[in-house]
């Protein structure tokens, strides 16, 4: 048990404090929370974790080496990101300037599609969202929440360097199977972050909506979005002007 923890005692707190380092993957989630609320939240910690463990994968069988020693593999998957976050920015942003009219049909549209055949509680739901100071924007629901995240982590070509340069720092040789033991510090490195992740967004989402209470909820929920749209535009920004270092 001693020899146990001697071993992956360091990968563990190594772990702890990267995770909560402050970070992009931290200032999404939290921005999430924020303008969305607890569920949209964890579902966006819970896709970057997921983004993560694709670089995980494919760390653990060597394509991640690719965008290691390739300037033109990196570059590209560098702007595709970029430009993916660019769009969810100015998107989360145009969002907010919509006329209120437009983005009410646009909300009851998406109600009668989901709720065909469904009781008069419909309009309660709706009428619901619209006092909790959403009605100027339409949440993302939990799919699209979890596919943001994934698709921000998959496009960042340095959370693939980072696990590169990161993970075998603790993989033992004299064990063998390398891959394997990749896969599993690279699993654990996810699960710490999910934790942490999580744990931030439920105080966030619990002090966002104490903000609602003493403030005008249409007004707040309408910064919050764009707040979350700057988000993204700053993590494109620091995506598109990082190097290929860690």
């Amino acid at each position: 048990m001693i020899d146990l923890v001697l071993s992956y005692g360091p990968f563990l707190l190594a772990a702890l404090v990267l995770n909560i380092a402050p970070g992009p993957d931290l200032a999404f989630v939290s921005a999430q929370a924020a303008a969305h609320g607890r569920k949209i939240g964890i579902m966006s910690s819970l896709g970057v974790c997921s983004g993560a463990f694709v670089h995980v994968i494919f760390a653990a069988i060597g394509l991640s080496a690719i965008l290691m020693t390739s300037a033109l593999a990196f570059a590209v998957v560098k702007w595709v990101g970029v430009l993916y976050l660019a769009w969810l920015g100015f998107g989360a942003i145009y969002a907010t300037f919509k006329s209120p009219a437009a983005v009410t049909d646009d909300a009851a549209q998406q109600d009668n599609a989901q709720a065909v055949g469904a009781s008069a509680s419909a309009p309660v739901a709706f009428a619901s969202r619209t006092r909790t100071g959403r009605r100027n924007q339409v949440a993302p629901t939990a799919f699209r929440a979890w596919r943001q995240g994934v698709l921000i982590d998959v496009f960042n070509p340095k959370v693939a360097l980072f696990f590169m340069a990161f993970l075998p720092q603790f993989v033992n040789p004299a064990l063998g199977h390398q891959s394997a033991q990749f896969f599993v510090l690279g699993t654990i490195v996810n699960m710490i972050g999910f934790v942490v992740e999580t744990s931030i967004v439920l105080v966030v989402a619990a002090a966002a909506r104490r903000f609602h209470q003493h403030f005008s909820s249409r007004s707040v929920g309408k910064w919050l979005q764009r707040a979350l749209g700057a988000v993204f535009l700053a993590l494109g920004l620091r995506l598109a002007l990082g190097d290929r270092g860690i």
